[in-house]
C-alpha cells in the first residue's frame, strides 16, 4: 500500500485516508502542513482495487458512511470531512 509519511510535530498517531481529486482532502493536508502535525497519508482512489476495497472497509469502522476525508487518530477517534476546527485540536 502507498502510505505516505509526513514528517512533523508528533500530535498521536494520525492517518488520513484520502482522494488525490478531493480539494476537502488537499485542503485537509495542506491544514496538517501549515501546522506542522506528524501524519501519514494514503490516497485511496490510487490504490489497486484489492487494496481499495480492504482500505474502505478499514474507513468504514470509523466513518460508516465511507467519505473522504477521513481522518483516524491513536486508532481511538475520528474526524470526518474538512473540519479545521478539529484538526487545529490536534495540534494543541
Amino acid at each position: 500500500m502507498s502510505i505516505v509519511n509526513v514528517s512533523g510535530k508528533k500530535a498521536g498517531n494520525i492517518m488520513l485516508y484520502a482522494l488525490s481529486t478531493c480539494v476537502w482532502c488537499r485542503r485537509t493536508k495542506q491544514l496538517l502542513n501549515e501546522l506542522a502535525i506528524e501524519y501519514s497519508y494514503v490516497d485511496v482512489d490510487l490504490l489497486e482495487e484489492d487494496e481499495k476495497a480492504e482500505v474502505k472497509n478499514e474507513i468504514k469502522k470509523w466513518n460508516p458512511e465511507g467519505s473522504f476525508p477521513t481522518i483516524v487518530i491513536d486508532n481511538k477517534s475520528c474526524v470526518t470531512g474538512y473540519d479545521p476546527d478539529k484538526v487545529k485540536k490536534l495540534a494543541k
